[in-house]
């Protein structure tokens, strides 16, 4: 049985967290004079520290208790609290894979701990015995996993991620951000399996509110206190909570506009398939697609010279592009623009 205690820095767990003007009275009524809040103004009330209203939001939606659920300012804070309080600086190690998310790097390496890597095999699926190799490695605390997978685009065969969960006595953190274009089932379903497990999600893709910077996060009770007791006292803003629930109850436009992009993202694999620059399309369970072109380099400097803007991953996986499904216009823009290329 895992301790989780046991994981958790000694200094996070003796911690006195900062107590807010709007954690020790939450009423809506009265004269607030508690702050040194300008009296004056639309916006000038801080927020609600723990974001009760969205929280409520999506407990409901995702049929489990608000105790269970933490927002953060985007997926990336997420990602950064999992460092901070699981990882001793100087001294505990991370795991992920590669290719993946590149803020797992930026999070790693400010927080000084060392990350492994481990390259994913030719299918982009997991390389199970390596990972699990390094179990017995007393320092690793946390391993993560971008499933559907940024820049392949496909999900991790769930036995293997369910191997990691059963093996590791550390942390494991899932990152979901393109679950919502997925036809797989998220592993927030499983939480009561496995008191180890966070699943992060963002609002960022199928919900169209990359601006507005909110990122959720999924775990039992106790992970989550952690969380709420490190966190900065007013990590999202009033404006992006209500631009969160706002979108969170439009259910019928969010149903529409995904819809819209995964009818698209067949027409674009299709059509980019036609293409003879192009070698190969990888399978996707994202917003995005991976393909394979003659001279990565080459076709992205022509399609910028289109004014045709897509990610050019080479560097990672040779001669590869990532191409974000757009509207429909916008792909047809992009299809064009590639048949003009010549290499």
């Amino acid at each position: 049985m895992i301790k989780l205690k046991n994981l958790v820095r000694q200094n996070i767990l003796s911690l006195k967290p900062y107590s807010s003007a709007r954690d020790e009275f939450s009423g809506k009524q009265g004269i607030f004079l508690d702050a040194n809040e300008n009296p004056f103004g639309e916006w000038n009330r801080y927020p609600d520290p723990l974001q009760k209203e969205l929280k409520e939001i999506l407990a409901k939606l995702r049929k489990m208790p608000i105790d269970n659920i933490f927002i953060g300012n985007g997926s990336d804070e997420i990602i950064d609290l999992a460092f901070r309080i699981f990882c001793t600086p100087g001294k505990d190690k991370a795991l992920t894979i590669t290719p993946s998310y590149g803020m797992y790097d930026v999070s790693a390496a400010t927080n000084d701990i060392e990350l492994l890597k481990i390259p994913l095999k030719d299918n982009f699926q997991l390389d199970l015995g390596k990972v699990i190799s390094h179990f017995s490695e007393k320092n690793l605390k946390l391993v993560i996993l971008c499933s559907p997978n940024n820049p392949t685009g496909n999900s991790l065969d769930r036995n293997d991620i369910k191997q990691i969960l059963m093996n590791f006595n550390g942390i494991v953190l899932i990152d979901e951000a393109y679950i919502d274009f997925s036809k797989n089932v998220s592993w927030i379903k499983t939480l009561k399996n496995y008191p180890n497990l966070i699943v992060c999600q963002t609002l960022s893709k199928a919900y169209g509110l990359a601006a507005a910077r909110v990122g959720i996060a999924y775990a039992n009770r106790e992970v989550i206190q952690f969380f709420n007791k490190v966190k900065p006292p007013y990590n999202v803003s009033k404006l992006n909570q209500k631009a969160a629930i706002q979108a969170l109850k439009n259910s019928t436009v969010f149903e529409k506009n995904k819809e819209i992009i995964l009818t698209e993202k067949d027409k674009l694999i299709n059509n980019l398939k036609q293409l003879q620059l192009v070698k190969q399309v990888y399978p996707s369970d994202s917003n995005f697609v991976l393909v394979e072109v003659e001279d990565a380099n080459e076709v992205y400097e022509k399609l910028i010279n289109q004014n045709v803007i897509v990610r050019n991953r080479s560097n990672e996986i040779r001669n590869c592009i990532r191409i974000t499904v757009g509207s429909p216009e916008e792909n047809i823009i992009l299809i064009n623009a590639m048949k003009n290329i010549k290499i």
